[in-house]
């Protein structure tokens, strides 16, 4: 990863002179990115902090695995699935988060 034939020892000196900091982060278990749309986590990853003029940049190496958020779920649509369907709104909400909010899909499973 150096360019070209440059020594290593040269490459630290050089970033000392420019007021770089580079370290690994020791034994980390795990890292995770939320999105609106879930999560990103990374359950083994090589990271980095690299301190310059300041400010702290952290690089992260890694495979991550996405799960996907589990979505919300309003007391209005469950109320709604449960009168449609007339069952419980244990039910009805087991039924929306299956369908990932859908209330028709929730109703169609629910009469099945």
């Amino acid at each position: 990863m150096i360019p070209g034939n440059m020594n290593p020892k040269r490459m630290k000196q050089m970033m000392k002179q420019l007021g770089m900091d580079v370290a690994p982060i020791e034994d980390v278990t795990s890292i995770v990115i939320s999105t609106p749309r879930g999560d990103y986590v990374f359950d083994t990853a090589e990271v980095t902090a690299m301190t310059m003029q300041g400010i702290t940049t952290y690089q992260i190496a890694g495979t991550p695995r996405f799960m996907e958020a589990a979505p919300v779920i309003p007391d209005e649509d469950i109320a709604m699935v449960a009168e449609q369907a007339q069952t419980s709104p244990e039910a009805a909400k087991i039924a929306l988060t299956e369908s990932k909010g859908d209330i028709a899909e929730a109703i169609l499973r629910l009469a099945k």
